[in-house]
């Protein structure tokens, strides 16, 4: 069965949007630890993060710095700080999450966002990632 990121990408699941490549997605967290909480997946669902082949893992990597770079521009924030856990969901995925202290990185305490909200940031996070 396809995991919830796998529906996401195949268009069967809504997301906040933030940039897609051939390769990659980011998208909103709907249950964010901070606001701007962004997923970076692989678009090829592999469950573990350190089972993605070299180019793969980097490519998303680098994929992520593009995306944690818009997020800081819209997103008040120190730093984004990232996070690879891979428990909750079997495709392998980077949290780019805005932060000022490292509290901010708390995955037992999540906000509860209006999906309008989301969306507009999404939008207005999108409006700053460059992919070239």
């Amino acid at each position: 069965m396809a995991s919830i990121f796998t529906r996401i990408v195949n268009g069967e699941i809504p997301c906040h949007k933030i940039a897609e490549t051939a390769d990659y997605l980011a998208f909103l967290d709907v249950r964010p630890v901070a606001m701007g909480h962004t997923l970076c997946i692989p678009k090829q669902e592999i469950d573990y993060f350190f089972d993605l082949d070299d180019a793969l893992l980097s490519g998303l990597m680098l994929f992520a710095k593009r995306v944690a770079v818009a997020v800081k521009k819209e997103v008040p924030c120190l730093r984004c700080g990232v996070a690879v856990i891979g428990l909750e969901v079997p495709h392998a995925h980077v949290h780019v999450i805005p932060m000022n202290s490292m509290a901010d990185i708390d995955f037992q305490h999540k906000l509860d966002v209006a999906p309008a909200d989301l969306a507009a940031l999404a939008n207005r996070i999108a409006a700053q990632v460059d992919l070239t």
